[in-house]
């Protein structure tokens, strides 16, 4: 049930805060990994930001290929999250060790993990200062997909669709909240 986002909408995806999952692709290579400092940026081009350590494979996938994505995990995802946070893919094809589904979406140019509530498919804006100094990349988002079970009409509803849909919010040491009721 995934459906297109309007790109001018697309910050709606994280604003909220979401932990998620960060992957590219690079000469036959893929890797995922989790990230919870990730932010929306800008509206129109949509643009994020979004901090990786500099040991990470995946930040290397990035800065060889200029190409990113970002899925957006729910709870029923919760371990997959952890495990891809807690392990490299340097040394091992992480994808296969922890059979991580993933989408054929054509517009997109990095891997979008299956199973996810949202998908930001986006473009390396090169800062080397800023990504030596602050770990902080930034990218512009060329393509954006929901769940439409929680997402339409460009906003969230969590309130309509099973616990297990929510998004996932990590505070520390693989814990994590999903993301709450409404409050009017």
């Amino acid at each position: 049930m995934r459906t297109a986002v309007d790109l001018p909408k697309a910050y709606r995806l994280i604003n909220h805060g979401p932990t998620v999952l960060v992957s590219a692709r690079h000469a036959g290579r893929s890797n995922v990994m989790a990230a919870a400092w990730v932010m929306a940026l800008d509206f129109d081009p949509p643009k994020v930001a979004l901090v990786l350590d500099k040991a990470t494979f995946t930040r290397e996938l990035i800065l060889a290929s200029g190409h990113f994505a970002i899925s957006v995990p729910c709870a029923a995802q919760a371990r997959m999250v952890t495990a891809l946070g807690s392990h490299s893919g340097r040394e091992t094809d992480k994808l296969a060790d922890h059979a991580v589904p993933l989408l054929d979406e054509p517009a997109a140019r990095s891997p979008l993990v299956a199973g996810c509530v949202a998908w930001l498919d986006g473009v390396h804006i090169p800062e080397p200062e800023v990504e030596q100094r602050h770990d902080l990349f930034v990218g512009r988002i060329t393509g954006a997909w929901a769940d439409a079970r929680v997402f339409d009409a460009g906003r969230w509803h969590f309130d309509r669709a099973p616990a297990a849909l929510r998004t996932l919010h990590h505070v520390a040491g693989g814990h994590y909240l999903a993301i709450g009721d409404p409050v009017e």
